[in-house]
């Protein structure tokens, strides 16, 4: 049986750094992935090339996770944005801002990213074993036994970093939580999150390709269907809300903005989705909007009713909102009444969209939910169910927005896991 120092499970952005910090300092370090090549979800990150951090310090990266984030703390001062920014220029890597904050390697290759990392690892004495997937995880009496795919192996400590269940054909399978569970931890219910939201409302699948700038988007609770016109919840009822783009596609709504609040969709029971209400001109009041439709229904004459949202919206947008606000969309906008107005203002500000679900894991950038925070000390990334076990990164009950949070997190906490062993 081979015995090391530390054995790190998984070669994720998490694992990488873990097994990079450990073996740097002093301990012989084995670093083992399942799949044939390390860092699977790094290499198609930000459509490959790699969205790694954001544009913002420690305390920025904690508040975008919402209370959860008070746990990245201490990952965060030991490995904050600059100081990843830091880690990669040291390595020949240089990095680029984009104006909405990512930051992503200047070349804009993912895999200049992971190259980086490997030759730190490399530098740093690390053993990497490839191909070669952890079968079982038990603890005993000098520490942990493991078995893989090709062997039995001993060590004194044991960080899993085995990623969530996020994209799977990338290796994220869950097994990591069968392991951590096993070893007494309580397992929040993983859900796909950062994922593209799915609705059976055939008119919003009729704008496939569509993409606007900029929609306020609420998650309201779910409930019946209210009629057309009718009041709904107001913002302080809302589960959340995100601005940003929004991308209408053919099985319902994708874009930034989508994808952020798509965990309030998979949270929800099937047949209990919520409702999401849609603002398309978040920067006019209802009252503004009004007032413009009908100085502009004045003025258009024989024009369409859809051309009065034509410095707005696009054109088939406009025709779909007339539509859902139940006036005539051959309708002369001269002719528009008051109820009409009224109507098109609500289906502007407030149109409501049943989700019905998602794209699930296969298509989710993150996984919410994991392993229960309560059972880490976020001051080292040990279990407080098992000493010398070490979890980080997306096996976590962590998930934060899209814009590099994500990663981040599995950098830091990988990096502290490694720094505190």
């Amino acid at each position: 049986m081979n015995t090391t120092d530390v054995i790190v499970v998984g070669a994720g952005p998490a694992g990488l750094l873990a097994a990079c910090r450990a073996s740097e300092r002093g301990y012989h370090t084995l670093l083992l992935e399942r799949n044939p090549k390390p860092g699977a979800k790094i290499l198609i990150s930000g459509g490959g090339h790699c969205n790694l951090t954001h544009a913002t310090d420690a305390r920025g990266i904690v508040e975008a996770f919402g209370p959860s984030g008070r746990f990245l703390h201490s990952a965060m001062a030991a490995l904050d944005p600059q100081g990843l920014v830091d880690l990669l220029a040291a390595e020949g890597v240089a990095t680029r801002t984009e104006p909405d904050g990512k930051i992503l390697p200047a070349s804009d290759r993912a895999g200049d990213v992971l190259a980086a990392l490997m030759r730190r690892l490399r530098r740093g004495g690390a053993t990497l074993a490839v191909g070669e997937s952890l079968v079982d995880l038990r603890r005993d009496d000098a520490g942990f036994r493991l078995t893989t795919s090709r062997r039995t192996l001993a060590a004194a400590k044991v960080v899993l970093s085995t990623g969530g269940q996020s994209y799977p054909a990338c290796g994220t399978t869950g097994d990591g939580y069968r392991w951590a569970a096993a070893l007494g931890h309580s397992i929040v219910p993983p859900r796909p999150a950062l994922v593209p939201i799915v609705t059976d409302e055939d008119w919003v699948k009729q704008l496939q390709g569509i993409t606007i700038a900029d929609v306020l988007l609420r998650v309201l609770p779910a409930e019946d269907e209210p009629a057309p016109g009718d009041a709904i919840a107001d913002r302080h009822e809302a589960l959340a809300e995100r601005r940003g783009s929004l991308l209408f596609a053919h099985f319902g709504l994708s874009g930034p903005v989508a994808l952020d609040l798509s965990r309030f969709v998979s949270v929800c029971p099937r047949g209990k989705r919520p409702l999401l209400a849609c603002d398309f001109l978040p920067d006019v009041t209802p009252s503004e909007l009004d007032s413009i439709l009908a100085s502009g229904s004045a003025r258009a004459g024989r024009r369409q009713i859809a051309s009065l949202l034509d410095p707005w919206l696009p054109r088939r947008l406009a025709e779909a909102l007339v539509a859902r606000a139940q006036v005539d969309p051959g309708g002369r906008a001269a002719e528009l009444s008051r109820d009409g107005r009224v109507r098109l203002v609500e289906a502007v500000k407030r149109l409501r969209i049943r989700a019905t679900g998602t794209l699930g894991f296969e298509k989710a950038e993150v996984t919410a939910g994991g392993v229960s925070l309560e059972d880490v000390d976020s001051r080292t990334m040990q279990s407080r169910r098992v000493g010398g076990l070490y979890l980080a990164g997306e096996l976590l009950d962590l998930d934060g927005p899209i814009g590099g949070y994500n990663l981040q997190a599995a950098f830091s906490t990988g990096y502290l896991a490694g720094d505190r062993l």
